[in-house]
């Protein structure tokens, strides 16, 4: 059967916006010679519509852009997801597929599985299907399934579900499998994907076709890398990853090909470009502001932004206090100018000393500590508000995941902004991504921009110095990271045990890690939740990311 894959870039909410995506998609592969078209999870809606479902017309007008589609067709069938209403017991919709064939009745497929786990909470909207058939489209008995519904347990954190929707379908004389889907990007969960495909289709020499949603929808990012295997569990095609594609693929005459698994900074970079252009056109913003402190944080983000955005829609702004190293202003310029950035040089040192002026009374006889330090990110985040709220830019921040987790950021300083890029990253991800900047990414965007210029001391993109020196947050005579937190290499493992595998400060002790390394992390970790709950969302990339996919009380006693 020749199936086309319509892998869009969907907004959610955007009802009108989407129909025609969906629309335009369809004609496309339609005229090409696809006999069926997939598109992706509530397609019509975005995905996740979260509480947009409960507005009094938003249930109303997807269904109402469902039967335009269902009149606009030609020929070929079109495979769509929706939310329907549930018309029995149990949660007021349900999460659903309609099958459109010109001049025939609508058919309907519900999802039956429903994640409650990590990002997701679809039990709160939707009531799972009660039965599942397949459909009979040219002559094929085909099998509709969505997202989750091909999820198998050894997949999945722990069984979770009583029924499996595949086998359902299969015993029901299916020919192929399809999949609606919005499964969101973490690292390595495309590969993930194909493996999980193919040993489901070897378990029922059938044929699968899995069409992902692609772009960026808040917190989450969707990576498309939609694929089709074959009854042996072969891939067939693979469409590209991060931007929205159409392919056609005959289940019956592919043949087999390679599995495309980008490096790690490929995709990490890929997803978090793709984050930022979506969360900035999605909420209506047409450029960017951040700090440049001449650091590797943002000099990442700035980067990020720069491939996102246009170098001409990004602004950087550099902020020197006494404590700023002549090296890290030297490298912010550099930095700005081999990005092709906007640069703006405002010093806070004036700034600073007249606010500390205003506490010399209330704090006389009390030695400068972390307060002083606070004041300064403080006043760089009022410089670059000040900036969004004149022109319009949306303030980037540049925290990393390792910082954000120990609470080493300031709220209502560092913090402060309207999304955090790289929050889901660790520092020593950042250092990874920014070799890589200055290497593979540096030589396809060098044609773009003028090379740096002789002594500048940079090599690639970001300068050799920024990469090279300590890291230091440049509030006092002298600082660095590590005279605050363990070394980067130390303090990301166990963060990584401790958030992502949920072990206890015991177990990861047990791993050969220094006890009273590990109690510290452990208790910045719980008592920064509260910095958390107020920081900028920010974009998912690994498998357990603070915020969207962390639930965790700010007033809570509990230390193992």
């Amino acid at each position: 059967m020749k199936i086309g894959f319509a892998q869009l870039n969907l907004t959610v909410g955007d009802l009108s916006g989407n129909f025609e995506k969906i629309a335009r998609a369809y004609e496309r592969l339609a005229a090409a010679g696809a006999e069926l078209v997939l598109t992706p999870e509530l397609a019509i809606t975005g995905y996740p519509p979260q509480d947009l479902v409960f507005k009094s017309r938003f249930v109303p007008e997807n269904l109402e852009a469902l039967e335009r589609l269902h009149r606009r067709l030609g020929t070929a069938a079109l495979l769509v997801s929706f939310v329907h209403r549930n018309e029995g017991r149990g949660k007021p919709f349900h999460n659903a597929a309609a099958l459109l064939e010109a001049g025939k009745p609508m058919r309907k497929a519900h999802k039956s599985l429903l994640p409650t786990y990590d990002v997701f909470d679809e039990d709160r909207y939707f009531e799972p299907a009660s039965r599942v058939e397949p459909f009979d489209v040219h002559g094929q008995k085909i099998g509709v399934t969505i997202c989750e519904d091909i999820w198998t347990e050894h997949y999945l954190p722990r069984p979770l579900y009583d029924i499996e929707p595949v086998r359902g379908l299969i015993d029901q004389g299916a020919d192929i499998i399809v999949n609606l889907s919005a499964s969101p990007f973490s690292l390595h969960k495309p590969a993930v994907r194909r493996e999980m495909v193919g040993a489901l289709a070897r378990a029922y020499q059938r044929p699968i076709c899995y069409c992902n949603a692609v772009g960026g929808n808040d917190q989450l990012v969707f990576d498309g890398n939609s694929i089709a295997v074959n009854a042996a569990g072969e891939l067939i095609a693979q469409l590209p990853g991060f931007c929205e594609n159409e392919l056609i693929v005959d289940t019956d005459k592919a043949r087999a090909t390679e599995f495309h698994e980008s490096k790690t900074p490929v995709d990490l970079f890929a997803a978090l470009s793709l984050g930022v252009r979506d969360y900035l056109r999605k909420c209506n913003f047409k450029s960017a502001v951040l700090g440049l402190s001449g650091g590797i944080d943002s000099a990442v983000v700035a980067a990020i932004a720069v491939d996102a955005l246009g170098a001409e829609n990004v602004i950087g702004v550099s902020m020197p206090s006494q404590y700023s190293s002549r090296g890290s202003i030297d490298d912010a310029r550099t930095l700005a100018r081999n990005l092709g950035t906007k640069f703006l040089e405002i010093p806070i040192t004036n700034a600073f000393a007249t606010f500390k002026a205003q506490f010399a009374e209330i704090f006389a006889g009390r030695p400068e500590d972390a307060t002083e330090e606070n004041m300064q990110p403080r006043l760089r985040a009022m410089t670059l508000m000040a900036l969004s709220n004149k022109f319009g830019h949306l303030l980037l921040t540049t925290g990393n995941k390792s910082e954000l987790a120990v609470g080493y950021c300031t709220i209502y300083g560092d913090m402060a902004g309207g999304l955090a890029v790289i929050s889901d990253v660790p520092k020593t991800m950042v250092y990874e991504l920014a070799r890589w900047i200055n290497s593979d990414y540096a030589s396809r965007a060098g044609e773009k921009r003028d090379p740096p210029s002789p002594g500048s001391g940079a090599a690639g993109i970001i300068p050799r110095s920024t990469i090279d020196k300590p890291p230091s947050a440049e509030l006092k005579p002298n600082q660095t990271d590590q005279d605050t937190l363990p070394p980067y290499d130390i303090l990301d493992e166990i963060l990584r045990l401790y958030v992502e595998e949920n072990l206890s400060a015991r177990d990861i002790i047990g791993h050969g890690f220094d006890e009273k390394t590990v109690r510290w992390v452990q208790r910045r970790v719980d008592l920064n939740e509260y910095k958390r709950e107020q920081a900028a969302p920010g974009l998912k990339v690994t498998s357990r990311a603070f915020g969207v996919g962390r639930r965790m009380p700010i007033a809570q006693k509990y230390v193992d």
